[in-house]
Parts: C-alpha cells; structure tokens; sequence
C-alpha cells in the first residue's frame, strides 16, 4: 500500500465532514455534530483561518485526516502544534495511516519550530491511548480540561456583572 500526506484543500471539505462524522460517531457523540460542508470550508480555508488540515490517503483513496493549529506556550516562550482531531477510517486501520499522519505533524511541529506537540484523547478509547504510548508520548494527567459551550457559553458572555471572589 502506497501512503501518501498532503495538506487538505477546499475540494476536501465534504471529506473531511465525512470523517467528522465518523469520528463523532465512534466517539459516542455523533448528535453534536453541526458542521456543515460549508462551515468545514470557510473555518478551514477562508479568510482569517488558523486551523490547518493534513489529509492522508492510501493508494490514492482518502483513510483520514489530521486538524491541527498552533498554539503558545508561554513557559517555553514559543509556539506549539496543537492536534485537534485525528482520524483513520476502519477499513485503512493498521495499515500505518495513523503513524503517517501523526509522524507528518511531529515533522511539521520540528519545522516550524515548535517546542511540544500535544493533543487530548477520551480516556476509554484503549487503542488510541496504546497507539499514542507507543510512538512515546506520555499523558499529561495533572490537567484537567474545561469547556464552555451552547447556552453556558452564552450565557457568561452575556453576564455584565461580573463579581470577584
């Protein structure tokens, strides 16, 4: 098999929706997915657009896909790559599409300068865990990460009165 990494174009963006979904669905949270073919091009390809996309294809069909931005870190006073998804499609699975794709960002993050390459993974997904253990990298367990979204979201921004503690 022929495994070959290139940067996403806007073309990609309906199959880059396709592996969104896919991941979403492995990842038991297929009813959250709003993206749009439409939205995938404008925040990937349109003006302003800070997020890049790798995809990697396997004797010339697409097996998956990499998001990735960069990030700072202000200990280290320098940038770092950030992976914010990364998925294979099961019928491409074991062929090595993973690693390509995840050694392509290590080479990008060593390019460009960057000094650490991080990402986030569910901590039930066993495979993935074992597959990122096994190319070194090592969990990060003293973090724990927030989120606000939707109507939480909304609601703080909207909240003029902000008091102290």
């Amino acid at each position: 098999m022929e495994i070959a990494i290139r940067d996403a174009i806007p073309a990609d963006a309906s199959v880059i929706l396709d592996f969104i979904k896919e991941l979403a669905t492995y990842e038991k949270a297929a009813d959250q997915v709003v993206a749009t073919v439409d939205s995938i091009r404008s925040g990937l390809f349109g003006d302003g657009a800070h997020i890049r996309a790798r995809i990697c294809e396997v004797d010339g069909q697409p097996a998956g896909f990499a998001l990735y931005f960069f990030s700072f870190s202000t200990w280290q006073g320098r940038k770092g790559l950030y992976l914010e998804d990364l998925y294979v499609t099961p019928r491409f699975r074991g062929a090595g599409a993973g690693k390509h794709l995840l050694h392509d960002l290590a080479r990008i993050a060593v390019a460009t300068g960057c000094g650490r390459f991080e990402w986030s993974v569910l901590d039930w997904n066993e495979p993935a865990i074992r597959f990122y253990e096994s190319v070194g990298a090592k969990p990060q367990s003293e973090w724990v990460r927030y989120r606000l979204t939707g109507d939480a979201l909304q609601a703080f921004a909207d909240d003029r009165e902000i008091k102290a503690d």
